[in-house]
């Protein structure tokens, strides 16, 4: 039984431990946020947090988790009132839509390392991050936006 912290709250599973985390949150905890993308970690469609930093989740076995704290798109707010979610929603940054939980994870983690990024630091930040419908001048746009909002930070949801 591995245990980890998954959105604040402490969460135990049963798989085998090289199960991608991806397919343990998706198949094993019914949370159908992230993404699979491309299953080799390039396009960043599967972006959530580890111990508040961005992992690519379709790469990374379950057992990386072991006594950490995994935060999904679902924990950032139950609301969706996340203020980098409602800078997402201002800017109409979604086209598509299949990547953006991806994209918002990775932006959240460059806030919570820069809150005022710049636009060498966006770019440097997203670029793992593919999104083909284009919508990076909307992305750069929201970022700058939600960077305005003291409250962009998330918490850490720490380890055991």
């Amino acid at each position: 039984m591995l245990k980890f912290k998954l959105n604040g709250a402490p969460q135990s599973v049963d798989v085998d431990l090289n199960t991608p985390i991806l397919w343990v949150l998706r198949d094993h905890l019914n949370l159908r946020g992230t993404k699979f993308g491309c299953g080799k970690g390039l396009c960043g469609a599967c972006t959530v947090h580890l111990d508040g930093k961005p992992i690519r989740s379709c790469s990374l076995p379950i057992s990386f988790a072991k006594n950490k704290a995994i935060t999904t798109i679902e924990g950032l707010s139950k609301n969706g009132d996340h203020p980098v979610q409602q800078a997402w929603i201002k800017e109409n940054v979604p086209q598509c839509g299949y990547c953006q939980s991806g994209q918002i994870m990775s932006a959240v983690a460059l806030l919570n390392d820069i809150p005022n990024p710049n636009d060498a630091e966006i770019n440097a930040a997203m670029s793992g991050n593919i999104c083909r419908c284009g919508t990076y001048p909307r992305i750069r746009k929201a970022i700058k936006n939600a960077a305005k909002t003291s409250a962009s930070l998330i918490p850490v949801n720490s380890a055991y």
